[in-house]
């Protein structure tokens, strides 16, 4: 094989944006052969086959791998069912909805031939490769705190009107945390790894008339006192994206794709052990490290996808690092939820029953009614809803 050929399930906002790349030739040795939607406008996308199922596309055998831009949900049986009839996949953010879920997607890929991505598109921007290769060398020596501020998510209300899976229990599984913050819990995991525990206060429609949270203050604790703030809202404008490290070596931050490093001479701790004065602090110096663009971010991921299919390259985000921010947003919910710490590793089931218990009160069914709608569906939660392929994040 020297050409991978894509079929992408659902063409909403994003399906039609990787749709119109590949169409386009921006991603070498890949081309789109098929596509899926049972009601989005199928003729501006070429030569490429037409379905009015997934099922029909992933059986079709007129493609090589799928790419599944569906709403939340679907992401899992979609995803099952493409590998088990032997496709490559790669899968939007998030994977799916919840740790069960998630798991079970997992455990469906058997096959080591077979390449399982996830869209995390924000791993190819250089700002987070250098910090992720300062903390993974020591440069910064032992974190003490992390903390990220990003409100840049702001949403309107025809945002959230614009689709009836959008910001129901039953038809997205949750909000912010679900919908925008996939990438900056997947970041913050890249980066950081898991922590021991999390306690999160979400508001449900602070800000809009929805049912899911729209503004979450999350803190996470670590091993050997490391401690994390996480805060994100689609409510406040103008909103901020500002993450801060605080270590041995000073403090980092990354403020509107500025990166700053104000670095100690010495660390911080031999500073207060040693220095003879009371109120002095260590001296630093004031970095400001020359990073440009942001990567290749969609695009990037494409073509890595298409080398670890052609050329058995490494990907920048196998589909399995996945469950890890949506074991971040779980627990987030599930703190709030239950009004507590939650531990982690997090138990899926007891998570799943609280998201059914949510599902069973979404005003989803009512949404969803108001418009044309295929494609029924039973999800992980146990719950039955019906959802159109091309409602996308």
């Amino acid at each position: 094989m020297n050409l991978v050929r894509f079929g992408i399930a659902g063409l909403g906002n994003m399906g039609a944006i990787h749709a119109h790349s590949l169409l386009k030739g921006e991603v070498p040795r890949a081309r789109l052969a098929a596509v899926a939607d049972p009601a989005a406008d199928l003729s501006p996308y070429g030569d490429a086959k037409r379905f009015t199922s997934t099922e029909a596309l992933i059986s079709s055998g007129e493609i090589d791998a799928l790419l599944i831009v569906t709403p939340h949900f679907l992401h899992t049986p979609i995803g099952i069912e493409a590998l088990k009839a032997g496709l490559h996949v790669l899968v939007e953010k998030p994977i799916s909805v919840h740790k069960a879920d998630a798991e079970a997607l997992i455990a469906a890929h058997t096959n080591p031939k077979q390449v399982f991505g996830a869209m995390f598109n924000q791993r190819t921007d250089p700002h987070f490769i250098k910090l992720r290769n300062w903390i993974r060398s020591g440069e910064l020596g032992k974190i003490h705190r992390m903390s990220w501020t990003v409100t840049s998510w702001f949403r309107t209300e025809a945002y959230y009107n614009s689709g009836g899976w959008r910001a129901t229990w039953s038809g997205e599984g949750g909000g912010v945390l679900l919908n925008q913050c996939p990438h900056n819990l997947d970041l913050w995991q890249w980066l950081f790894g898991m922590p021991s525990a999390v306690q999160a206060h979400c508001e449900f429609g602070r800000f809009h008339d929805i049912e899911v949270e729209d503004s979450v203050t999350a803190f996470l604790e670590y091993p050997e006192g490391v401690t994390g703030t996480f805060i994100t809202s689609t409510g406040e404008a103008p909103g901020v994206n500002r993450l801060e490290i605080a270590a041995e070596r000073g403090l980092v931050v990354l403020d509107s794709g500025r990166l700053t490093w104000n670095r100690t001479e010495v660390p911080v701790s031999e500073f207060s052990k040693t220095s003879p004065s009371r109120y002095a602090t260590p001296p630093v110096w004031n970095i400001d490290v020359p990073i440009s663009g942001h990567g290749e971010q969609h695009i990037g991921v494409l073509k890595n996808f298409v080398a670890a299919v052609l050329d058995s390259a490494p990907l920048i985000a196998p589909a399995a690092e996945g469950l890890r921010s949506i074991e971040l947003a779980n627990a987030m919910l599930m703190s709030s939820f239950l009004k507590r710490s939650i531990d982690l590793p997090l138990d899926a089931a007891a998570y799943k029953e609280q998201l059914r218990q949510k599902i069973a009160q979404s005003r989803g069914a009512e949404k969803l009614a108001r418009i044309p709608l295929s494609t029924p569906a039973v999800n992980e939660a146990g719950c039955s809803y019906t959802v159109h392929p091309s409602y996308l994040t």
